[in-house]
């Protein structure tokens, strides 16, 4: 079955270079189209796409509230979005990771990148544009001292911390696997422990989590 996405995006233009693209790749369609973060939300409800793809800047409402309605904390179904913008900024992209994205991408992102990452969003797992990646760690790792990291509420083990460090570097579950020579299945399994452990969502914040308690600094 194809991957459903919703594209969600003021300009005209852009949106109908995204579909464009996404229906170019196999096994991807655009299932529907929003002009503003509002209608997003409640086409997003209605659709239920695998992936949103939301800019940041919409009128009603902008990228960043649409994600959390639809992905963030407190929703008991969410959804997978990928937020995509023409701004490279850090806020955007901490604030996107917090509200819920699995995702950030810059609208110049070529087509084989735009659908990686939403075949990476669809399976549960995330892709940040490489070019705001390293900036992105650096964001973590400047976080003020004094902030207390949350705590798991159960130890985490040797394994489930390589497994953390793998993911926190940008990894995917084959990637993990075939690095600590276990199978797909045990990767999965360590994920879905930590996600328990530390009160994840899903990866993304199991990388956050590996930012906030100094656990991956920039350049490691």
């Amino acid at each position: 079955m194809s991957i459903r996405v919703l594209v969600a995006d003021d300009q005209t233009i852009i949106r109908t270079g995204l579909r464009i693209m996404l229906n170019a790749q196999p096994g991807i369609e655009v299932a529907g189209e929003a002009s503003d973060g509002q209608e997003a939300v409640r086409m997003a409800r209605e659709l239920r796409p695998d992936v949103c793809l939301f800019d940041i800047r919409m009128p009603v409402l902008d990228g960043l509230e649409a994600t959390r309605l639809v992905a963030g904390p407190g929703v008991a179904d969410p959804l997978a979005v990928v937020v995509i913008t023409t701004f490279d900024l850090d806020e955007y992209v901490y604030g996107s990771l917090r509200a819920g994205a699995r995702g950030f991408l810059l609208k110049d992102t070529g087509p084989d990148l735009l659908a990686q990452a939403v075949r990476s969003a669809a399976d549960g797992e995330a892709l940040i544009a490489p070019s705001v990646t390293v900036r992105l760690l650096q964001a973590f790792a400047d976080l003020p001292a004094g902030r207390p990291a949350a705590q798991p509420v159960s130890p985490v083990t040797a394994r489930e911390e390589q497994v953390l460090l793998a993911v926190a570097r940008g990894l995917t579950n084959t990637e993990i696997a075939d690095e600590l020579h276990i199978s797909l299945s045990t990767v999965k399994t360590h994920l879905a422990s930590l996600m328990a452990k530390l009160g994840a969502r899903n990866r993304v914040e199991i990388a956050m989590w590996a930012y906030e308690t100094r656990r991956i600094l920039p350049g490691t």
